[in-house]
């Protein structure tokens, strides 16, 4: 893979370039104890670890795809949590387990698709008035609308 550029940093460092320069990263390898807490970082960076997939893949499958949050006892069962994450993760499994690279298109294009239509959980809606806070169940609706 010519076009990929490989660069060792140690933790630390790794962590202060995420936070003053995220755009330089398009994929971080690291152990799974450092992966957990660069994640947390970069989900907030974006504002929410709700939309945040991740996966473990090693030279062999199985691999593993789980959104980097948690199951957020504090909102179970509240109809608030945000299934892009979970739904992302559904999404990168398709591409690098199953090569499904036209199924994983349709995924990202219609959870890019619920966004742009300006559809958000609460943890994403903010101050904006334009945008249009929805359940977990509403976003998960909308999403699979534009499949």
């Amino acid at each position: 893979f010519p076009d990929i550029s490989l660069e060792f940093m140690y933790v630390d460092n790794c962590a202060m370039q995420l936070i003053t320069n995220p755009e330089q990263f398009d994929v971080i390898l690291t152990e799974n104890t450092f992966g957990d807490i660069l994640s947390d970082e970069a989900g907030a960076i974006v504002g929410t670890i709700g939309i945040m997939p991740s996966a473990s893949i090693g030279e062999q499958n199985p691999f593993l795809y789980e959104p980097i949050h948690g199951s957020a006892p504090d909102i179970a069962g509240t109809n608030r949590a945000n299934p892009i994450a979970s739904i992302l993760s559904c999404a990168m499994m398709l591409e690098y387990t199953y090569e499904r690279y036209d199924a994983a298109r349709g995924i990202y294009d219609a959870v890019f698709g619920a966004l742009e239509q300006g559809y958000r959980t609460f943890d994403l809606k903010g101050y904006r008035k334009s945008f249009m806070e929805v359940s977990t169940q509403q976003m998960g609706d909308i999403i699979c609308s534009l499949i």
